[in-house]
């Protein structure tokens, strides 16, 4: 970049739980800046969570923060040209990158999802990152032996 980086703004938590993650991911899950109706989107789904889950121990709140770590991942691939050839080389992921990318796995693939409403959909994906299946995990898996796949070039890396 031509100029210095742009700083990191900081976000204010959300209203029922006080969390920043939690308006982090109601920042992506917002279409046409409707903060309100994603919020409302993403506490419906906490709800019906809350009904559905397995484990008694655990707050649904809880649950959606092992769901977004159980899609976290931790290598990806990066293209890098070399000499004419072009590779796909395994790096590390920094940490505010793995926790963008696992938000937006889970709200793409909960989108895509075929119950009724954003928020039933939007609870199923969470249930079942939770219990480690669903779309948005096998999208990490995917990453994870695509960087497997890749080892050998690891010493290219820049």
């Amino acid at each position: 970049m031509r100029k210095r980086r742009a700083k990191k703004r900081i976000l204010l938590p959300d209203p029922k739980f006080n969390d920043q993650m939690v308006t982090r991911f109601v920042n992506n899950l917002m279409w046409d800046g409707k903060k309100s109706t994603a919020f409302r989107v993403f506490y419906d789904a906490i709800a019906i969570v809350e009904e559905k889950k397995q484990d008694e121990e655990k707050s649904a709140l809880e649950t959606w923060k092992d769901a977004l770590g159980n899609v976290m991942p931790h290598v990806e691939v990066r293209s890098r040209r070399i000499g004419g050839a072009t590779f796909q080389i395994p790096m590390q992921i920094r940490p505010d990158r793995k926790i963008s990318m696992a938000i937006k796995w889970l709200i793409s693939y909960a989108r895509k999802r075929n119950e009724k409403t954003m928020a039933q959909r939007l609870a199923a994906e969470i249930l079942a990152a939770a219990k480690e299946e669903g779309a948005a995990v096998k999208k990490r898996v995917d990453v994870h032996k695509m960087a497997e796949a890749n080892k050998a070039f690891s010493h290219f890396r820049f």
